[in-house]
């Protein structure tokens, strides 16, 4: 069942804590795109399942990536497409993201969703794995 909209923002809004919910969205839908070029097949339609329309659409059809990014170049990346943002603050707002992507995930997908992406991605999700 996918988490509504209004629920799912509110979410991004509170962990990010942006002051309107158009601030939530806009990060919401950066981090969305570039995660989803990362992930392929069924564990990324699984994924957009949970997610509230909208954000399922920008996540199954994502940005182009040419090769995996890293943790840092995720970063990197986000803070280029996020206007007046900085890696600082893009850290922030994909941790605010990709939190509550791992919440409307489940663990069980969550930990699929970690194994299609580079070592490292288990922090900006939230979810620290065991060395």
């Amino acid at each position: 069942m996918s988490m509504r909209q209004e629920s799912f923002l509110a979410h991004v809004q509170e962990h990010g804590q942006y002051e309107t919910a158009e601030e939530a969205d806009r990060v919401a839908r950066v981090a969305l795109a570039l995660l989803g070029a990362h992930l392929a097949g069924s564990v990324r339609a699984e994924l957009a399942a949970r997610l509230p329309e909208t954000y399922a659409l920008i996540l199954l059809n994502p940005l182009q990536a040419a090769e995996p990014l890293s943790p840092e170049r995720f970063v990197r990346a986000t803070a280029a497409w996020i206007e007046g943002a900085t890696e600082k603050t893009a850290l922030w707002d994909i941790g605010a993201v990709l939190s509550t992507v791992a919440a409307a995930a489940g663990d069980a997908l969550t930990r699929e969703v970690l194994l299609q992406l580079p070592p490292g991605y288990d922090l900006l999700f939230g979810h620290p794995q065991s060395p």
